[in-house]
């Protein structure tokens, strides 16, 4: 049962905090599923901001123009058309990591080791569409609250009463790194809002079943690239998404009509 229809079985006391946490941060995925979010927006933003600077510190960005131009040019196109508001910025970091994300603040990273399986712009748009998905579906606040609500029950399950739970959740934020893997339940969520809107966005989503199969290839007998290492399985995922596009090919096609033809240039193959 999702965390928002249950108590743990505590002291009468901590069960009320634990139940004005949950109707305090019960909510609903942008594809419908119970979700619970106990931090505010600004406060994500602002880990996903800090997280964004140590990894600017810790990995060299990108001096290539035109790469970092073709990037931009994708997560552009893409980030207008999620109506989620956020200081979008994309970057790219100089490294053979086959891996990208988005942070809640807006921040979009690319490595420049993307290249070895993205072929094109619309291949880009599957992956970055994906990673703005994890974003506006809320997904790092989500996992956060799911932690903190744990730490609470486990505290105030040993505690006399619920402060000391309560306590332990106004402090978890700062210890727990906003880059942990997220669910496979996340994951497969945020292809389906990442196909939805590279459609939107008019980037062919046909071309996210091919970057997947050269992901595929690219790691056949080898440890999985960081970008997969918690997603679903590739024949599962590929499956999902080609299950999808019946519903999104119109909306593809109409995005083109209307005008939405994304022109970013040619990817460049890492060497």
């Amino acid at each position: 049962m999702h965390a928002c229809c249950r108590i743990a079985k505590i002291s009468m006391a901590a069960s009320a905090a634990l139940l004005g946490l949950l109707l305090a941060g019960c909510a609903t995925s942008p594809l419908g599923r119970p979700q619970l979010k106990l931090y505010s927006d600004q406060t994500v933003g602002r880990m996903g901001l800090q997280t964004f600077q140590q990894l600017q510190k810790k990995t060299p960005l990108s001096t290539d123009a035109r790469l970092n131009a073709f990037v931009n040019c994708v997560a552009g196109q893409l980030t207008a058309q999620t109506g989620y508001r956020a200081n979008w910025q994309a970057k790219v970091f100089q490294s053979d990591e086959i891996n990208a994300f988005a942070l809640p603040g807006g921040e979009i990273g690319v490595y420049s080791g993307l290249f070895k399986v993205v072929e094109n712009q619309d291949q880009l748009a599957a992956v970055l569409g994906h990673e703005i998905g994890h974003v506006i579906a809320g997904h790092v606040n989500e996992r956060l609250s799911d932690q903190a609500l744990t730490q609470v029950a486990l505290t105030a399950a040993g505690a006399s009463g619920a402060g000391q739970g309560t306590m332990a959740l106004m402090g978890l934020g700062a210890q727990v790194g906003i880059l942990l893997p997220f669910s496979r339940t996340q994951e497969s969520e945020a292809d389906l809002i990442g196909l939805d809107l590279m459609s939107r966005a008019g980037f062919d989503p046909r071309q996210a079943v091919v970057l997947w199969q050269n992901m595929q290839q690219a790691t056949a007998g080898k440890a999985p690239p960081e970008l997969l290492s918690d997603h679903p399985a590739d024949a599962r995922r590929i499956q999902q998404i080609r299950a999808r596009l019946p519903q999104d090919l119109p909306i593809y096609r109409q995005a083109r009509a209307g005008g939405r033809q994304p022109d970013c240039g040619a990817a460049q193959h890492a060497h």
